[in-house]
């Protein structure tokens, strides 16, 4: 594989972990969020380590052939460790255990390092190899056994991981299940680089030349299946944000019509260094939303509302698409200058929203589309500005600007 490529990928992982920074000096002793960005770390440098130039560097600098091989399994082998650790506090459960079981990972991986440095320093490895380090010497006393320690160690990681990865999928649903299933699709690349490298040492064993497995066909495959294990476990943290960035956009229309922007309580300008605390922003502007509402509810009128159903069926919407595009006109009808405060006298109309045959007209009722869930809120903001939302009349005439 190119040695650009083993750059380019850990750039790549880094470019992932920059974006955690933030959180994580928020959040520094968040076990899970500091095992992620272990996570991405170790992936970066493991790839950085790996490539020839940098093989070449490391050997040079200290003067000792090969010794960036057990550094890099080294690397390899923390990544394991972290993989785990994240799993484990993804799980939760009693916080003792899941501290127990944590800790217990670690040490195990930790020992593997040491015996990994033991090995090497007991073997002899004179000649430089910075490609082919694992089927040069897959033979040779201490090398070959720290050789199959760390790919063992890294295959027990990979059907660990994927196993509970697999079963916690089937019990969970959305972002955390998508996460999970790139997680298994992720470590089992993971598990395939592992049987990929073995199988090449194993092949010297038995005298035969697979070295190409080794020098070609696994590099790959870890590239790929570092970048599925760092977005698998990313997914679930950061969707969840992006959602509520774009809810929070999404709500502007009609969060700008019922907000007085002197209200200096919703008004909050959202900068970059306010996106950690996006969550609290959007709950903000939901909830001045939601005072909005309750402020216009006496001048709602549900003949509004009516019409605009009624003409958005007709234009081709679907229910929902109609009921938001319906709330959305009653809510601009309600905005607008010199809407009564009180509701004119006499007249009920039927209702398709609600299914009541008599509706008193304006004032008193909130109907779904508002008074639902965020999703319901946002898909009425969007609606604020249609066309049939802005001229649907108030006293039940023609539009007189256009119709739809």
């Amino acid at each position: 594989m190119d040695g650009r490529i083993y750059y380019l990928t850990a750039l790549l992982l880094w470019s992932g972990l920059a974006i955690r920074i933030p959180r994580l000096l928020q959040s520094r002793r968040d076990p899970a969020l500091v095992s992620l960005c272990a996570v991405v770390l170790a992936a970066g440098v493991s790839f950085t380590l790996s490539a020839p130039a940098s093989v070449a560097a490391v050997n040079h600098l200290t003067g000792i052939p090969n010794i960036a091989a057990p550094l890099v399994y080294t690397v390899v082998t923390a990544f394991s460790a972290a993989c785990l650790v994240v799993i484990v506090h993804w799980r939760g459960g009693e916080p003792g255990h899941v501290r127990r079981v944590a800790r217990r990972w670690m040490t195990a991986y930790a020992l593997v390092i040491v015996a990994l440095w033991v090995l090497f320093a007991v073997g002899n490895a004179p000649v430089e190899r910075r490609t082919d380090l694992d089927t040069y010497y897959a033979t040779t006393p201490g090398l070959a056994e720290m050789i199959t320690l760390y790919l063992v160690a890294h295959l027990i990681a990979a059907f660990t991981t994927t196993t509970l990865c697999w079963r916690w999928s089937r019990k969970v649903t959305g972002w955390t299940r998508w996460g999970l299933s790139v997680l298994v699709l992720g470590w089992l690349l993971n598990g395939a680089f592992g049987v990929v490298k073995l199988a090449a040492v194993a092949g010297r064993w038995t005298g035969r030349h697979w070295d190409s497995l080794s020098t070609d066909l696994a590099p790959g495959v870890a590239a790929v299946a570092a970048a599925l294990v760092t977005v698998g476990y990313a997914l679930p943290l950061v969707a969840p944000r992006i959602e509520s960035v774009t809810a929070y956009a999404r709500l502007r229309p009609l969060f700008e019509l019922l907000v007085d922007p002197a209200d200096k309580r919703y008004w909050v300008p959202l900068s970059w260094r306010s996106l950690g605390d996006i969550d609290l922003r959007l709950t903000q502007r939901e909830t001045g939303i939601r005072d909005g509402i309750t402020r216009l509810e006496p001048r709602f009128d549900t003949r509004v509302r009516e019409r605009a159903y009624r003409r958005a069926i007709s234009a081709g919407a679907s229910a929902p698409e109609a009921e938001a595009i319906a709330a959305a006109a009653m809510v601009v009808a309600a905005s607008q200058p010199g809407t009564p405060d009180d509701p004119p006298p006499g007249g009920h109309v039927p209702t398709a929203l609600d299914g009541t045959p008599d509706d008193p007209s304006p004032g008193g009722y909130v109907p779904t589309a508002l008074d639902g869930t965020l999703g319901d809120l946002v898909r009425v903001s969007q609606a604020v500005h249609t066309l049939i939302a802005t001229d649907t009349p108030r006293d039940g005439g023609r539009p007189e600007s256009r119709r739809t």
